[in-house]
């Protein structure tokens, strides 16, 4: 079952058609949740960055010449 089968799931993807093996309404409603997922997962990194964000820098001592 290659990208030529009609039938076919990857046969589907390559035409750029839906049908019976490649429903759209599923389709869509998976790419909705992982979209609310990643919104999800953004938000929690933008938390964790302002505590670094919050935490002072190390400063080095320079070397007396």
């Amino acid at each position: 079952m290659g990208k030529g089968d009609k039938k076919s799931k990857k046969g589907k993807i390559w035409r750029d058609s839906y049908g019976n093996s490649r429903r759209k309404r599923t389709i869509k409603a998976r790419l909705k949740r992982v979209s609310s997922k990643k919104t999800e997962e953004v938000s929690a990194v933008s938390a964790t960055t302002e505590v670094a964000a919050a935490k002072p820098k190390r400063v080095t001592k320079k070397k007396d010449a």
